[in-house]
C-alpha cells in the first residue's frame, strides 16, 4: 500500500474512557483497512515523529501482511486498574468479569503509599472473595526511586510483580539485587527500560528484570515482538505481552502476539 492508498482506508474514532487514564477521557486512533485486515496508529498525544514510527509500522504490518498462524487455542487476559481511590475499585472491577489477573497503577505523582496498599487490597480481596486465587502486579511507571520501591514491595505483597519500579534498566537491576537479599520473593518487569530504550536487550545483559513487558503497537508489530520475546527467553526472561491503551483492533493484535509465541 502505498501512502495514497493508506489515506484512502484509514478512518479515525474517538472513543470515550471509562476511567481517565493517561490524564485523557477520550481515546483518538486511526484505524486502517488493508488487504489482511485492520491495523491501528494511535500514539500517545506527546509522541513525536520518531517515538510514533513504530506505532505506525505496527498498524501497517496488521493491515498489509496480517499475523503469523496461532500455536494456541485460548488466552488469558489480565485487567487494568488505574490509580482510583479504593473506594472505586470494585466499580473498576465489574467490568472484568472472570479475571482472576490485574494490573494495578501505583505511583501516581500526589498519591502515598498508604493509597496504593488501598487500592491493591481491594482488589485481592474482590477477587479471593469470587472463589479465585489472585494474581496482581503492579505499574508504578518508573514513578520510584530503589529504596522506595523496595519498601513498597514489603508493603504490597504478595505480587506477582513489580512493572517499571524504577526508570532506569540500572535502577531495575538493583532493585531486583536488593529483593533477592531481602528474601522478598516478588519479580521484577520492565516495561519502558525496553520499549523507550535504544538498546532494549540491555535489560537482560544487566539482569535488571526477571519479566519483559512487551507491547506491539510501540515496539513496531507482532514480528518484532516474536523476535524480541524469542532473544529475551534464551535469557531466562519471562514474557508478558500488554496492550497501549488500544483500542479493539489494538488489543486484537496483541492476542495475535501470544497466540504466536511458541510453546515452552
Amino acid at each position: 500500500m502505498n501512502l495514497e492508498e493508506v489515506l484512502e482506508r484509514s478512518h479515525v474514532v474517538a472513543l470515550p474512557l471509562a476511567v481517565k487514564f493517561r490524564g485523557i477521557i477520550t481515546r483518538e486512533a486511526l484505524l486502517i483497512e488493508g488487504p489482511a485486515g485492520w491495523g491501528e496508529f494511535s500514539p500517545f498525544l506527546e509522541y513525536g515523529a520518531k517515538e510514533s514510527a513504530p506505532w505506525l509500522a505496527a498498524g501497517l504490518e496488521a493491515a498489509v501482511e496480517g499475523f503469523p498462524e496461532p500455536v494456541r487455542d485460548s488466552i488469558e487476559v489480565n485487567g487494568t486498574i488505574p490509580a482510583v481511590p479504593a473506594s472505586e475499585v470494585v466499580e473498576v472491577l465489574q467490568r472484568y468479569p472472570g479475571c482472576r489477573t490485574f494490573k494495578i497503577k501505583v505511583a501516581e505523582p500526589g498519591q502515598s503509599l498508604a493509597e496504593d496498599v488501598a487500592r491493591v487490597d481491594a482488589v485481592r480481596e474482590y477477587v479471593a472473595a469470587s472463589g479465585k486465587v489472585p494474581v496482581l502486579r503492579v505499574d508504578a511507571n518508573g514513578g520510584w526511586s530503589v529504596e522506595e520501591a523496595v519498601a513498597a514491595a514489603k508493603a504490597l505483597m504478595p505480587l506477582d510483580y513489580l512493572e517499571q519500579p524504577c526508570a532506569t534498566v540500572e535502577e531495575l537491576a538493583q532493585v531486583r539485587q536488593q529483593l533477592m537479599r531481602a528474601g522478598l520473593f516478588v519479580r521484577v518487569a520492565a516495561d519502558e527500560s525496553i520499549r523507550k530504550v535504544s538498546d532494549p536487550y540491555r535489560v537482560a545483559q544487566l539482569k535488571a528484570a526477571d519479566v519483559a513487558v512487551l507491547k506491539p503497537a510501540p515496539l513496531g508489530g507482532v514480528r518484532r515482538v516474536l523476535d524480541l520475546a524469542q532473544h529475551l527467553r534464551e535469557r531466562h526472561m519471562d514474557i508478558t505481552v500488554a496492550s497501549a491503551l488500544d483500542t479493539s483492533i489494538g488489543i486484537g493484535m496483541g492476542l495475535a502476539t501470544v497466540g504466536a509465541l511458541p510453546k515452552i
